[in-house]
């Protein structure tokens, strides 16, 4: 469930730079950006973005605005494909091997 994030990836000149376009708002007109040395904290969709990006590794940085997501990479075989099935699935609460409940179960969890 859930709706996936179109994603397009837009190559750069600078090496280990990534840049991406999707479908979503996931900071309204704010600037945030992620180092890999800080801890983040918060729980907005840019939060988790960040945390499931620098889960792949070889990720110094990563910013977003608005609906552009930039990553930098120390890493020269990282995974195009693999950033943009990361920052898709963003939205995706069931996926495979995930068992979606049954309306009983749901109906029956808000009484």
């Amino acid at each position: 469930m859930g709706q996936p994030i179109n994603v397009v990836f837009t190559p750069s000149s600078k090496p280990g730079i990534f840049r991406f376009e999707v479908n979503r708002c996931l900071t309204g007109m704010d600037h945030e950006r992620f180092r890999n040395d800080e801890e983040i904290l918060g729980n907005t969709p840019s939060d988790e973005l960040a945390r499931r990006i620098f889960s792949l590794g070889g990720i110094l940085g990563v910013h977003i605005n608005s609906n552009m997501i930039t990553v930098e990479s120390d890493a020269v075989d990282l995974s195009t494909d693999e950033l943009i099935e990361t920052i898709s699935d963003l939205y995706l609460f069931y996926t495979d091997g995930m068992e979606v409940p049954s309306d009983d179960e749901i109906v029956n969890s808000d009484s």
